[in-house]
């Protein structure tokens, strides 16, 4: 275990602790204001505070940790070896950075509750980010600065005993409309019909066809080949399907489809299933209700987690709503058309509502990658390329890598094309430990 000294107890400063030192470094840490405790702690120990206590592992406490409410101060951003850095601390620090109020900073997403411009779809743009503006997007910094405490504190005590962490892949599938033409319903097939007409689009039109009509095989209905990966590896990929109403945004297959039901139930016999909520359910808890219902109903157990439409979050609203209906996991977390760390770590994290001041039960899965933002790298080796990257940069800090792929990226599209290869680079990667 490892004791902290500290002048103050806080909310923050245990969130940020724990984050770094438990479910990253995988050692429990307890707190105290007392220096007798403190100093009679036979065991690892260091102090948080304004000023060291003596020679023992020392970081310069930064005020947010201690603060209540959110403050615009200046965060000035550093080299710190092969990484970055902020909050600088004093030459008596152990680290010269306050890696818990910097780590505090990027998981509670605080610079998403201060002013900023949204893009079209209403969501935080990756360029608005600290970690874009100053280039450490591509790094979990938290966990690497976890990884320098971590040396320090095995410097002052070589005997101590770090559990063991290894690297991990939690691979998701996100289905937000199951077929391209199939069970769209009558309405809906001749609106596609016209429109495929009206834009001369020829050779769509030719293939809704042979779909319709049984003689081709519809290009979104790639589960069958996604099931049987797998089945070749023990951890579970984890689906999300939508079943909200159909809208401007929301272009899904109805819930009530019996195929469609069956579908679900079908992948969850061998992957782990979530929902998809629609666009109006972000900022409508009512529709958010029906739906995990409906979810519910169709899978005969609790749901197990969200994911939201678009990877839009209204901080703090849209996970406050998840709170409120015992949702304990969401994987909307990140950037659609940027590769990187939107909160800073590749390890799981709880939610902390900064207008209560409070770490809540839901724990966020932030993801890494999207299939969406590969398509701006133009080769397949190039593709490669960038996927190694953020590989070796999660392997490095033993976390979890979060990659998002739809059931549409595994068709025969000419978009898609490599992208099969590109997945099973990423679930082969856990093997190569």
């Amino acid at each position: 275990m490892l004791l902290v000294y500290t002048h103050k107890i806080t909310p923050r400063l245990t969130y940020a602790f724990k984050h770094i030192c438990t479910r990253i470094l995988g050692v429990r840490v307890a707190f105290t204001t007392k220096i007798e405790e403190f100093i009679a702690h036979d065991s690892m120990k260091m102090s948080y505070s304004r000023q060291a206590l003596g020679n023992e592992v020392f970081v310069k406490s930064h005020e947010l940790l201690f603060e209540q409410g959110l403050s615009d101060f200046e965060t000035h951003v550093q080299d710190w070896d092969d990484t970055k850095g902020f909050f600088s601390t004093s030459e008596k620090s152990s680290l010269p950075f306050d890696i818990f109020a910097a780590a505090f900073y990027l998981l509670s997403r605080y610079e998403e509750y201060l002013p900023h411009v949204k893009d079209d779809y209403g969501r935080f743009p990756a360029t608005e980010s600290l970690a874009y503006k100053h280039d450490f997007l591509h790094q979990p910094v938290v966990d690497i600065w976890a990884y320098k405490l971590k040396v320090v504190l095995q410097k002052q005590f070589p005997d101590f005993e770090f559990p063991d962490k290894s690297y991990e892949v939690s691979p998701i599938i996100d289905v937000p409309a199951p077929y391209h033409y199939q069970l769209k319903g009558v309405l809906r097939s001749t609106g596609g019909v016209i429109k495929d007409l009206y834009a001369l689009k020829i050779k769509d039109l030719y293939h809704r066809f042979l779909v319709l009509f049984g003689l081709k095989h519809d290009p979104y209905d790639t589960f069958k080949y996604i099931l049987n990966k797998q089945k070749q590896y023990d951890f579970k990929f984890l689906f999300f399907f939508l079943i909200g109403d159909y809208s401007t945004y929301d272009k899904g297959i109805s819930a009530q489809k019996k195929r469609y039901v069956s579908l679900i139930k079908h992948v969850g016999d061998y992957c782990k299933v979530g929902l998809k909520t629609s666009y109006f359910a972000i900022e409508d808890v009512s529709i958010l209700k029906k739906e995990k219902k409906t979810m519910e109903a169709i899978l005969n157990t609790s749901l197990l987690a969200s994911r939201q439409s678009f990877s839009k979050l209204n901080l703090p609203e849209s996970y406050r709503n998840l709170v409120e209906l015992e949702v304990l996991e969401d994987y909307t977390m990140g950037y659609v058309n940027h590769i990187g760390f939107r909160a800073g770590t590749c390890t799981p994290f709880f939610f902390f509502d900064l207008d209560y001041e409070i770490q809540t039960p839901l724990k966020i899965h932030s993801y890494h990658l999207m299939d969406y933002a590969l398509l701006k790298t133009a080769s397949q080796l190039d593709k490669k390329k960038v996927l190694h990257e953020i590989i070796t940069s999660i392997k490095a800090v033993n976390g979890t890598f979060v990659p998002v792929f739809h059931n549409y990226t595994f068709s025969d599209l000419e978009r898609w094309k490599g992208f099969k290869e590109l997945f099973n680079i990423i679930l082969k990667s856990q093997d190569e430990n």
